[in-house]
């Protein structure tokens, strides 16, 4: 067997180091120790490349060492030494027990120093520190304490090799014969779901309500009475510890059983195959036996392929494969039962209360743990929870609390498609990050990210900004955002909740799309006054007028200033940047005005001065939207022309025939409604959309679609009356990102522009909302015509749009 044993049970005095020269690795500077110890504090282990001395003073010895202190400053850091001076010190990591003997086990690598716990090495890992000039000739290793006695048992020094899980698991097996006292605690990462799970509970006193004595030594095993029930028909008493006595039964073939009910698989030797399958019949693991009995008749079958005494492996057939990494569905356990199991109340051991609501649930501190590493140490580490039978939570929502339990219990997150699903989704994130419950975590990550839009990326923005555990969702919404900029800063003041650090990087982005500066400076500037209206900077100058910055911007004044450089004054227009030179803006706030000049004498010159071409203020930003100028009444310049010519790639060809332009009217197709026909370069003489009741009203709208991947700012629109003398006077043109929920971006009431037949006519769009990029556009009448026959047909045969086109 590889590795050097160390049988006796062994106590290290105060300042004193025990070194044995069979406690040395194979290989130098690569090695493992793997031991119990029983510790008030401060088990610490030495590495060095000869014996070292016995006494207090071997801590004054020269020569090079390694030192690593599991329990140090009253039992609640990790410290690490190179050489007695220390690299490493870590709050609350790898602490010792005092109530019983804990597993450990620290490796080295060419410098690489890893530690864990628990009973099998190279798994838990607890935390890990590479020295950046390794010691490769440490050999030998002491076992040391403090101000206090330790003790120290199951001493094993192992090589570093590809099979050392499989060795170690052997090492421990031979020893679980000879140990009857064996408590490890399972290791507690949140962060690696591989390493955790059930598995950490086989065989554990931790959270266990049962246990069963076993075979002639009378060997006692603690088990969970919540899992057992769900995988088999266990023979529980009504009692709160339950004893199940199997003297027949040899400890391997429990171990076997119990370990295919934790982890969902096992190993045995061939002989012992039979026992299993009676010890699984026994207690009705119905997929044990199956599996016991396909690996018995495979054996029947070919002899030759199964040496006496080989090991044979039984593994359970995963239900939902991929599904989730943890709990459940990769264990033999019936998961209907387990989602009942917390309505039902089935061997429940703690009640959970919301401040401000009654009980929420009884549930299992063992499934609560599972999951949470919080819940973990709740109801292990001797917090006042874990002797209670009750848990009280306070600032948590509700709603989502027993989403994120039916989560636990079910391994399946169900959030109904409703109104308050997205909300619902963002205190579920929160709680799934406060509690450390990563599936959950990803699982609402995943949602989100497939249901984002460009109006809820604010408010998700706000919640996950702070929190690292977010960051791709963070990053993906930042890019979001600075691709649909000039939506996310006009169509609601969402944004200037955000932070200075968001804001910032939404403005350093480089898919920062925007139609103008002048959209970044009026966001800027929105963001800094803090309310609920939206601001352009000439309203912000007003302001100055009867206020100071001071006042204005208040605590934000200094972010104002961080954030102005991020404008890039010197693209604008000359004319534009003498106006903010005169503003009270460049009066009041200095380094405003200093940019400004700057951008003027950039302007006047056309020159740049030694490392501009540095400065990202004087590059021009990339921008996916391109300006298509209202000219003239009937000009090609409008978008449903350039959506004709295929973006201007192809000759002219009617949109909605080539399928890039969709209209639609309020009346049916037919013969004079054809939207075909609106978007033609030729006129028609009888063309309208007719009425339809609405919201118990009368109205007629045509309706163009620019298409799913495109997106229009629109500031100019046409309009050409057909051959009739049925002339509109109120109407609006509204504007829409999904089709459903409208925007006016003009009104028009009792307007008499049109009033000849054939005639052209166009208008601008002046109100803020022209900065709001959409898909879906509309002329909806909401007043009659002046036609006396046909009041609400829409009598309009062309229509073309302008603006920024993306």
């Amino acid at each position: 067997m590889d590795g050097k044993k160390q049988k006796k049970y062994l106590t290290v005095a105060p300042f004193e180091c025990a070194w044995r020269k069979e406690l040395r690795f194979r290989e130098a500077g690569r090695g493992c120790v793997a031991f119990e110890a029983f510790a008030h504090n401060d088990v610490t282990v030495v590495f060095r490349e000869h014996v070292g001395s016995q006494n207090y003073h071997y801590k004054m010895d020269n020569s090079p060492h390694y030192t690593v202190i599991i329990g140090s400053h009253r039992n609640r850091r990790l410290k690490i030494e190179v050489d007695g001076k220390t690299v490493v010190d870590e709050a609350g990591i790898g602490l010792c027990c005092s109530s019983a003997f804990k597993s450990y086990w620290i490796s080295i690598c060419d410098g690489l120093i890893s530690i864990g716990k628990g009973q099998f090495p190279f798994q838990n890992l607890v935390f890990q520190w590479l020295d950046s000039n390794p010691n490769c000739s440490v050999q030998y290793v002491g076992l040391s304490s403090w101000d206090k006695h330790v003790g120290y048992r199951n001493v094993n020094v192992l090589p570093l090799k590809q099979n050392h899980i499989s060795l170690w698991k052997h090492l421990n097996h031979i020893e679980n014969e000879q140990d009857e006292n064996d408590e490890d605690e399972p290791e507690n990462n949140s962060e690696s779901y591989d390493d955790w799970g059930l598995k950490n509970f086989l065989e554990s006193w931790d959270l266990s309500d049962m246990f069963f004595v076993v075979g002639e030594e009378e060997k006692v095993v603690p088990a969970h009475r919540i899992i057992l029930s769900l995988s088999g028909s266990f023979p529980f008493s009504s009692s709160s510890e339950d004893v199940i006595q199997i003297p027949e039964v040899a400890y391997p073939i429990l171990h076997a059983l119990l370990q295919y009910i934790y982890t969902g698989r096992t190993e045995i030797v061939e002989p012992q195959l039979g026992f299993l399958k009676d010890l699984g019949q026994q207690f009705v693991v119905i997929s044990l036996v199956k599996q016991c009995e396909e690996v018995i008749d495979r054996v029947k079958l070919n002899k030759k392929l199964f040496d006496l005494g080989k090991t044979v492996e039984i593994s359970h057939p995963c239900s939902r494969p991929q599904r989730c990494a943890v709990f459940p569905f990769e264990l033999p356990i019936n998961v209907q039962k387990l989602k009942e199991s917390i309505s039902v109340g089935s061997y429940t051991d703690v009640d959970i209360y919301i401040d401000g609501h009654d009980l929420v649930a009884r549930c299992h501190k063992l499934i609560l743990s599972l999951w949470s590493a919080p819940f973990m140490k709740m109801c292990t580490n001797g917090m006042c929870e874990s002797k209670s039978s009750q848990i009280i939570l306070r600032d948590v929502s509700f709603e989502a609390f027993t989403t994120m339990l039916e989560f636990m219990y079910s391994g399946e997150l169900n959030v109904e498609d409703t109104v308050d699903a997205g909300r619902l989704l963002i205190q579920l994130l929160l709680l799934a990050d406060q509690f450390g419950v990563a599936p959950l975590h990803q699982e609402c990550c995943k949602i989100i990210l497939e249901c984002l839009s460009v109006d809820s990326i604010c408010p998700i923005l706000q919640v996950v900004s702070p929190i690292s555990s977010c960051e791709l969702l963070k990053e993906t919404c930042e890019r979001k955002f600075s691709r649909h900029f000039d939506y996310c800063t006009t169509a609601s003041s969402n944004f200037v909740l955000l932070d200075e650090a968001t804001l910032g990087g939404i403005l350093q982005h480089p898919s920062l799309t925007v139609t103008s500066e002048e959209r970044i400076l009026d966001a800027i500037l929105s963001w800094g006054i803090l309310t609920n209206e939206l601001y352009g900077w000439e309203a912000v100058d007003e302001l100055l007028i009867s206020s100071r910055p001071e006042l204005l911007f208040g605590d934000r004044l200094k972010s104002i200033e961080a954030l102005l450089p991020l404008v890039r004054f010197p693209l604008m227009s000359l004319s534009l940047l003498k106006k903010l030179a005169k503003s009270n803006l460049s009066v009041r706030i200095p380094e405003f005005g200093k940019l400004v000049k700057e951008a003027i004498r950039y302007n006047d010159s056309g020159m740049t001065q030694p490392g501009d071409n540095q400065n990202a203020r004087f590059h021009h930003r990339q921008s996916s939207f391109k300006e298509l100028q209202y000219i003239c009444d009937g000009d090609k310049n409008g978008v449903i022309y350039f959506a004709g010519t295929s973006y201007g790639i192809h000759q002219w060809v009617n949109p909605v025939l080539s399928k890039k332009i969709t209209v639609t009217a309020s009346s049916p197709a037919s013969r004079f409604t054809d939207p075909k026909a609106l978007v033609s370069r030729t006129y028609q003489g009888t063309s309208f959309a007719g009425p339809r009741v609405e919201d118990g009203r009368n109205c007629s709208w045509w309706m163009v679609d620019v298409g799913q991947d495109h997106q229009l700012m629109c500031n100019y629109y046409t309009l050409r009356q057909d051959g009739s003398t049925a002339f509109i006077r109120s109407w609006t043109l509204q504007g829409s990102l999904d089709g459903q929920s409208w925007t006016n971006l003009r009104v028009h009431e009792n307007d008499q522009t049109m009033c000849k037949p054939a005639q052209f006519a166009s208008w601008p769009v002046n109100d803020p909302t022209a900065l709001l990029p959409l898909r879906f556009f509309r002329v909806l009448m909401t007043g009659p015509t002046t036609s006396d026959s046909t009041p609400w047909n829409l009598c309009v045969c062309f229509i073309e749009l302008y603006g920024h086109f993306h």
